[in-house]
This record gives structure tokens, C-alpha cells and sequence, in this order.
């Protein structure tokens, strides 16, 4: 292998003369831990890190497995694997999710105007944050 001509880069160059060599490549020493938790593909449910190799997608056999049948079910149709089919019925409760959400953000930011006490910020971040679990639970 020959020296690196640039100085900072950590990738030395490649020696012209070398015709192959019989071990594999060069990796480099460190590694780094993910710190960001990756949602479920399915139910969106935390994944567990292995830490090392390529991130699970699923958090359970049963979400692969239904994930697989959905992408069985629309294959060769002209809806798009990734499409989110809802009943009328979830519609609507997504719908009404999303607006008790909105209504809890509008009344924080309501309260923050006014200058409400503390202890009143405090409950209504909570009925906010409340609200938001639930519309994120629709899956």
C-alpha cells in the first residue's frame, strides 16, 4: 500500500504496482452507535437496536409477516405497495385525531399569549401531548 498523498484524507491511494492482494478490504477501526430509535415499518412500534449491522426494519416476526401479505395483496395492482388504505370509519377518527391535536396546540399557544401561570402551561402541554399519542396510535 502507498502513502497517502494528502495528508488528511484517512484513504491511502492505491499503489499502481499492486496487482491484487489476497486479503479483503481495509475497514476502519471505529464504530459508530446509532442514537436515533427507528419506528416499526408496520406498527411503528420501537425497534430494538442491534447495534452492530443493518437496522431491523420490523419489531416483530408478525409485523413482517403482515407487511409481506400486504405487499402480496397489491402486487400486479394498480395500488402502490406503500399506500395506506383506511375505512371510512378510520378516516374519520384519524380526522378527529388530528383536530383534538390541533385544538390542544391552539389552546397552549393561547395560554403562552395571555401569560397563564405555569402550572396552567403545564397541564395543557400535557392534555397537548396526550392528544398527540393518540392520533400517533392510529396504525
Amino acid at each position: 500500500m502507498a502513502t497517502t498523498r494528502n495528508p488528511g484524507s484517512a484513504v491511502p491511494d492505491a499503489d499502481p504496482n499492486d496487482t491484487g492482494s489476497t486479503q479483503g478490504p481495509v475497514y476502519p477501526r471505529f464504530v459508530t452507535r446509532r442514537t436515533r430509535p427507528q419506528p416499526c415499518r408496520w406498527c411503528g412500534r420501537e425497534v430494538a437496536d442491534a447495534g452492530l449491522g443493518r437496522r431491523r426494519q420490523y419489531c416483530r416476526q408478525s409485523c413482517r409477516q403482515r407487511a409481506y401479505e400486504q405487499r402480496a395483496l397489491v402486487k400486479g395492482t394498480a395500488v402502490p405497495t406503500d399506500a395506506v388504505v383506511l375505512t371510512a370509519e378510520e378516516a374519520a377518527e384519524l380526522s378527529d385525531r388530528v383536530y383534538q391535536v390541533r385544538c390542544a396546540a391552539e389552546d397552549v399557544a393561547t395560554a403562552v399569549a395571555e401569560g397563564a401561570p405555569p402550572a396552567e402551561l403545564r397541564r395543557l402541554c400535557e392534555e397537548l401531548l396526550g392528544a398527540a399519542k393518540a392520533a400517533d396510535g392510529w396504525r
